[in-house]
């Protein structure tokens, strides 16, 4: 099983962060193995600035892999603490990785494990609509 934390780590090195200067890495890996990554990319207009999550689930989407194949992601930031995803990727999360084992890390060694549910409870979904 590869360490998915460090190869979030390491996505987060092509980071475009240069109005923050946060730099936020992740890597999804699917139920066959494959693995997807993805960086914060800002904007200067700051609202159409896309988080790393949402980058990678896009990323994997756009290769063909299917909304709810993945089976762990971790979300890598240089923060004393651990950063958790933002309200709008919680919201694709538990729509293309319902499943998932969510693990945040920084980069002191400081690593901690979720559910969508943990982190959304109550998420909007399909079923609304029908």
């Amino acid at each position: 099983m590869p360490n998915l934390a460090q190869i979030a780590i390491a996505a987060r090195a092509h980071a475009h962060a240069p109005y923050s200067n946060f730099r936020v890495g992740a890597a999804l890996e699917t139920s066959t193995g494959e693995i997807y990554t993805g960086c914060n990319v800002e904007n200067s207009t700051y609202g159409l600035t896309i988080c790393a999550e949402r980058v990678a689930v896009v990323k994997a989407i756009s290769e063909g892999a299917r909304p709810g194949s993945f089976v762990r992601i971790a979300i890598a930031a240089d923060t004393p603490t651990l950063t958790p995803p933002c309200g709008a990727c919680r919201q694709i999360l538990a729509e293309f990785a319902p499943g998932a084992v969510i693990t945040l890390v920084n980069l002191a060694g400081l690593s901690k494990s979720y559910t969508i549910a943990d982190l959304l409870p109550e998420s909007f979904n399909d079923s609304f609509l029908r």
